[in-house]
């Protein structure tokens, strides 16, 4: 939706166009047939499509001196003209700022506001330079129509001949210029050489920058539009685009507030987990996990136990945001400490869990699943609570393990479930994952477990003696097209554990 201010100012700008015309509206209003409104009594001039260049400029490019009044008799129309062209300035607007406002990445919004600002400003070329700052995000250059190599040519000029460095680092007794425009850059005596030198490179002639900035922000950088001809835009033109850029920084500053985010969500639940996986004699580890632009609390472990065992947990915790991510932690911790204790019960490890999380954490609940391993027998005892089962990969067989139900953490007053106990042939996999990983196809449930099953029945048999390749394969099988890093608010473990 269009912000109001932006309403505001142009508004404010039509309504200066209709004062300085009320006058002549007047006499017209005096001489019109009765019956019939004076608007309607002025013959029509013809509309010119596009931006209108009758419509008044800016006040802080309007001329020293007004031009003389419109005749009389073409007054009125003159005035509805204008109002007109108020009118589809407003609707380009609205529609080019409600296609930035779908934009839910930093990298689409930035490729909208070239395609937009290009648009309005009639050129076909141009890159954005995103330095915040206030240090949100690292320093990123976007073009349009300008390949990584134009790009990088773009970058050997010095900085201080180039629009987009003069904006962001500031000019000479104008510490915040609004806009440069340079209508016919080689024929500037004192271009520098090497701008020069790249412009008849990469062919353009011209160019116009904006700087992208807001009140709260400040700078965040600046937007150049290139063209291959001697040009400039018109001054209706330049007010629109300079609009727009405003509008557009505010997105910006959004998208840029929302990725230092996620990036500290990431990090923070990136040290709440394994920072590496351990290395047990006879077992081959690998995991995958993503976390959701919010934060979830899934989680897996994998941790050496006495006499060469090893153990392995997955879970949930109830929630989003930070108070989920440190009841992950809480709960990843204490069962790792129950493991050392009595791992080779997971019935007791769970039990032990469930009566922590009832004691301390009421108010929420967690599903988990523990396995007991014993590598050099290929045996494993596991036990769940509310967790899906575990998937079994091998040359010979793709099939679930057969878990009984049970509740989650702390929905019962008393948990208990039995374990199972299985073997694993040699070269075998066990995948152990959270249900935000079926939850992230956006099918039913029943279906998600048929995806997946499927998604690990066709690993390669070349690369199934590796967990890297198969966790890798399972996640671009089941969900393709970058599915397992786009946002969402499921978060993935996916936990392969390959028995030699």
């Amino acid at each position: 939706m269009l912000d109001i201010p932006l309403l505001v100012r142009v508004h404010v700008d039509a309504l200066i166009a209709a004062q300085n015309d009320m006058g002549v509206c007047d006499a017209i209003e005096q001489n019109a047939p009765a019956g019939k409104p004076a608007i309607m009594s002025a013959p029509h001039v013809p509309k010119v499509a596009g931006i209108d260049p009758v419509v008044p400029p800016p006040a802080h490019t309007v001329a020293p001196h007004p031009s003389p009044p419109a005749p009389s008799a073409a007054a009125g129309a003159v005035l509805q003209d204008r109002l007109a062209g108020w009118v589809s300035d407003l609707t380009t607007l609205h529609e080019l700022t409600e296609r930035l406002v779908r934009t839910h990445t930093l990298d689409s919004a930035l490729h909208e506001l070239l395609r937009a600002g290009a648009a309005l400003v009639g050129a076909r070329r141009g890159l954005v330079v995103l330095e915040p700052a206030d240090e949100l995000g690292p320093p990123t250059t976007v073009g349009l129509g300008l390949a990584r190599a134009d790009l990088g040519h773009i970058e050997t000029v010095p900085r201080g001949s180039t629009s987009y460095g003069r904006l962001l680092d500031g000019l000479p007794g104008s510490p915040h210029p609004s806009e440069i425009a340079h209508p016919d850059l080689l024929g500037e005596a004192g271009l520098d050489p090497r701008h020069r030198e790249v412009a008849a490179r990469l062919g353009y002639a011209a160019s116009y920058a904006l700087p992208l900035t807001t009140e709260t922000s400040g700078r965040l950088g600046a937007a150049v539009w290139l063209y291959d001809e001697p040009a400039e835009p018109a001054e209706r033109r330049r007010h629109l685009a300079g609009l727009y850029a405003r509008y557009a920084a505010e997105h910006l500053a959004r998208l840029l507030e929302l990725e230092h985010a996620r990036a500290q969500v990431a990090t923070v639940a990136g040290e709440l987990l394994p920072s590496r996986l351990p290395r047990v004699p006879g077992v081959q580890l690998a995991a995958r996990h993503r976390t959701g632009p919010h934060g979830g609390g899934d989680w897996y472990d994998a941790l050496p136990l006495p006499e060469g065992a090893l153990g392995l947990a997955v879970g949930s915790v109830s929630g989003s945001g930070a108070s989920a991510l440190a009841a992950m932690g809480r709960l990843r911790a204490s069962l790792r400490a129950y493991a050392v204790m009595e791992g080779e019960d997971p019935v007791a490890v769970l039990s032990d869990l469930e009566l922590l999380l009832r004691l301390t954490e009421p108010a929420r609940s967690a599903t988990a699943l523990f396995a007991y391993c014993e590598p050099a027998q290929r045996k494993i005892v596991l036990a769940g609570a509310g967790h899906s089962p575990p998937l079994i990969v091998g040359d010979r067989r793709t099939e679930y393990v057969e878990t009984s139900l049970s509740a989650p953490l702390g929905m019962l007053s008393c948990w208990e479930a039995p374990s199972v106990e299985l073997s694993t042939a040699p070269g075998e996999t066990m995948l152990l994952y959270t249900d935000g990983l079926l939850q992230r196809t956006g099918d039913p449930m029943d279906r998600a477990f048929a995806r997946l099953h499927a998604a690990a029945a066709s690993v390669p048999r070349t690369v199934r003696n590796d967990p890297e390749a198969i966790t890798d394969h399972v996640l671009r099988t089941l969900l393709p097209n970058g599915a397992d890093t786009a946002d969402s608010a499921d978060d993935i473990v996916l936990l392969a554990a390959r028995f030699d």
